[in-house]
């Protein structure tokens, strides 16, 4: 085999081509191309005035308008997938999952030294003012202004071992032997040409209108370019071009860019000016977005701190939750985005921009080549296309990404989540990875079916984590839930009627005849809903009610199979059998139940709250502490749910003997609540068991008068905090404590006590257990000596 006459080149030709660069075999040397480094440029993102990188990391498929990487192949809906562009980083077999943050460093910083040229960053804090990302729950700070001319490359290189073929996704322009790879010439393996080699200059004049000032990025349809409007003001824009503009698949996903973009506008996707011709090629030119890209974020954290930091769970949800209305534009005008990731989405201001839709295309395109990033897209995508579960599953996908130090997931962790013992974001923050778990589901069934769906689950995850946070106190009332109503208030004990209700589905064609039904006896409500005109879930939901108020099982269970035959994805059925199981004391079946229901619907608190209820059911140590969480949890929450929630808490702790914790969880139950004097009471009969001394005994028999409460209930605590006072006494407890004006001496306490057991015994029905309260009563009394 010939050597390779290009210069520096170390291949051979074969077939006439080079084995290594991949040019055609020439007589005589061609004159070298540019020597290009293989440092990476620390550059900002295209599309943004922000600091993302010039290549992406985890690769993208399209190009992007802001800092995506270079290309990969394309397939068509049954092909393979290989949309995504740049190479994974490779996780060995030997690698331990939880590796050190060294490594993690230099799988996230760039490579190379950073921008050279000395060039000044200059910084322009905005006016200071609340960021309206977190939906009021949580603070984000406003991102800050760069100068433009920042983030233009001094060097612009692409670096080797992120120059792929566009054609077929071959690696090329490789060095070898310490000699740098060509920047452009023919691919060895499929012969088409590849150019990594900017065709815009500083200064050049594109349609006699926009001014280049320098590549800013390189996308995965070519170098992305900062320029000035001349015609508009000198406003800064982008202009977007080819990577190679023979290559057929390219110029078909940059011409159906151009016509998506034409037709999208809304304020939260990067906006489309013009397109024009410049010496033969087609530029799209498209607004310049002065933020920073959420990638670029996670890498300056790290910078910072010396160690992958990934961004507070509350804040990574903000901005997603922040840029959800755009997905459902897009869905609601028939466009799918399939390329969602940390790249894409950019922080501007008080508030977040989705950049680069070259990965866009119309739901029902069953031709048009697919464009992804590996480690984001969903797995399904390579064989059905992508779909409105698809992009669910990107959303799913880059908030763990921005949450986790998830190593290997582009390799190892292509298809799954990392483990949740080794996640700290997941251990910390239940609700979250319910989230995540439901949106990168394998079975795309399993999913929100819309983002809006996904977007009210998330805000209600939101509203639970920040209500975790260390230190937290209670949050507002939050909206109305569309599926649940309010708790019943309970007490010293939680029945499963006491849960909340489920809201009937008003589009329900048999809800007005529902709505008629006239009797209330469970047995008589059975055999007229079974003679119902029509078996409609509402109905069947009323069976499985009805069931339950008549204790009879067999029948909810039947009421549950009938809703899954319509449905098997609807979880009410679910609820039921969970509260069946909780009327049953089967506190473990409930656990399954309701943990199924929460994993459907992980932002609302109903299924939270009757998970707490199960666990407290099953009455074990572990289970009553998770129990305790749950009802904190919901206490913070919602205002709706603080009242039985503090209950809850009180009851967990005085399970396990923390008294006086039980103590300090009634107390939350407000004045203005109507449930206030039976909270009271709970509280006075908590005190009596915390091993509280004489004095404090007499101060909760003195409250205890004030509380309204029925006759015997209130004879009944005196009857206790009574006895409780006077074994203090016995026990030499000799501290001064008065007794209505009275120091509350050992006969004072019995002579009380003798006359509180006669008062029970009067407003005791029963003459048996009347007879023993007057036995008690004589027995306590002070002996008299005559």
């Amino acid at each position: 085999m010939t050597p390779c006459r290009e210069t520096g080149c170390p291949g051979r030709y074969v077939d006439g081509y080079c084995d290594w660069c991949g040019m055609p075999e020439r007589p005589a040397p061609a004159p070298t191309g540019p020597t290009p480094g293989t440092a990476e440029p620390r550059t900002g993102a295209a599309g943004t005035g922000g600091t993302g990188t010039g290549t992406d990391v985890t690769g993208t498929g399209a190009g992007t308008t802001g800092g995506g990487g270079a290309t990969g192949a394309t397939a068509g809906a049954g092909g393979a997938d290989q949309g995504a562009s740049a190479m994974p980083e490779r996780v060995t077999g030997s690698e331990s999952p939880v590796e050190s943050a060294a490594a993690s460093a230099r799988a996230i910083t760039p490579l190379g030294s950073a921008r050279g040229g000395g060039a000044r960053r200059h910084v322009r804090q905005r006016r200071a003012r609340r960021s309206g990302l977190g939906a009021g729950l949580t603070q984000v700070p406003p991102a800050v202004e760069t100068d433009p001319m920042t983030v233009v490359l001094d060097d612009p290189i692409v670096p080797e071992e992120r120059r792929i073929c566009p054609s077929c996704g071959a690696p090329v322009g490789r060095g070898h032997d310490g000699i740098p790879g060509r920047t452009q010439g023919y691919c060895p393996q499929c012969r088409n040409p590849f150019s990594f080699t900017p065709k815009l200059a500083p200064g050049d004049l594109v349609a006699g209108q926009y001014e280049v000032a320098g590549p800013i990025a390189h996308g995965g349809l070519g170098w992305i370019y900062l320029a000035r409007d001349r015609n508009v003001s000198g406003r800064w824009v982008v202009l977007k071009g080819l990577l190679n503009a023979g290559d057929e698949d390219a110029v078909a996903a940059a011409i159906a860019e151009q016509q998506f973009l034409a037709q999208v506008e809304h304020p939260q996707i990067v906006e489309v000016y013009n397109v024009v011709e410049h010496e033969g090629l087609a530029y799209t030119v498209m607004e310049y977005v002065g933020g920073v890209s959420l990638k670029q974020m996670l890498k300056d954290r790290l910078m910072a701190r010396g160690e992958y930091d990934p961004l507070p769970v509350e804040v990574a949800l903000a901005f997603v939750l922040e840029i959800l209305p755009a997905f459902t534009y897009l869905h609601d005008h028939g466009l799918l985005y399939c390329d969602f990731k940390p790249d894409n989405l950019i922080h501007v201001a008080d508030g977040v921009k989705l950049i680069d839709l070259g990965g866009m295309r119309e739901i029902d395109d069953l031709t048009s080549p697919i464009y992804g990033t590996i480690g984001y897209q969903a797995p399904e995508v390579a064989e059905m296309g992508p779909s409105i579960a698809s992009d669910v599953y990107t959303i799913g996908r880059t908030l763990v990404v921005l949450t986790t130090e998830f190593r290997g997931y582009q390799t190892r962790f292509v298809d799954s989540l990392p483990p949740l013992t080794q996640t700290p974001a997941f251990l910390e923050h239940d609700p979250f990875y319910r989230l995540v778990a439901r949106c990168c589901a394998p079975d795309p069934a399993d999913r929100f079916v819309s983002i809006e769906e996904l977007r009210v689950q998330m805000l209600g995850v939101l509203r639970q984590v920040v209500a975790d946070r260390p230190g937290a106190g209670m949050t507002t009332q939050a909206p109305p839930s569309a599926f649940f109503e309010a708790p019943v208030v309970t007490g010293e004990t939680l029945d499963w009627w006491q849960l909340p209700g489920l809201r009937p589905d008003e589009q329900d064609p048999m809800n007005t005849w529902l709505r008629g039904l006239q009797t209330n006896d469970p047995a008589d409500r059975l055999v007229a809903l079974r003679q119902a005109p029509q078996h409609t879930p509402e109905v069947i939901l009323e069976m499985g009610r009805t069931a339950l108020r008549a204790e009879n099982g067999d029948a909810v269970a039947q009421a549950a199979d009938s809703l899954l035959t319509h449905d098997p994805w609807d979880w009410r059925a679910v609820w039921l059998l969970g509260l069946d199981a909780l009327r049953r004391g089967d506190g473990g079946a409930a656990v399954d139940s309701f943990q199924a229901v929460y994993a459907q619907l992980p932002g609302e608190i109903a299924p939270r709250f009757a998970l707490a209820a199960a666990h407290e059911a099953a009455g074990d140590g572990r289970s009553l502490r998770l129990a305790e969480s749950s009802f904190t949890t919901c206490l913070r929450t919602d205002g709706s749910y603080v009242v039985a929630s503090a209950f809850g808490i009180a009851r967990t702790r005085a399970a396990r003997g923390d008294h006086a914790g039980a103590v300090e969880a009634v107390s939350a139950v407000p004045p203005t609540s109507g449930a206030y004097s039976r909270a009271r009471w709970m509280r006075a009969d908590l005190q009596t068991r915390t091993g509280a001394g004489v004095p404090a005994l007499m101060d909760v028999l003195a409250d205890s008068r004030r509380i309204t409460l029925e006759p015997r209930t209130r004879a009944q605590l005196a009857v206790q905090v009574l006895e409780t006072a006077l074994a203090a006494r016995l026990a030499g407890d000799d501290r001064d404590a008065t007794l209505d004006g009275k120091a509350a001496t050992e006969a004072t306490l019995r002579r009380s006590l003798e006359s509180a057991y006669r008062d029970l015994a009067r407003l005791t029905p029963d003459p048996a257990e009347r007879h023993l309260l007057v036995d008690e009563a004589n027995r306590i009394r002070p002996w008299s000596l005559i």
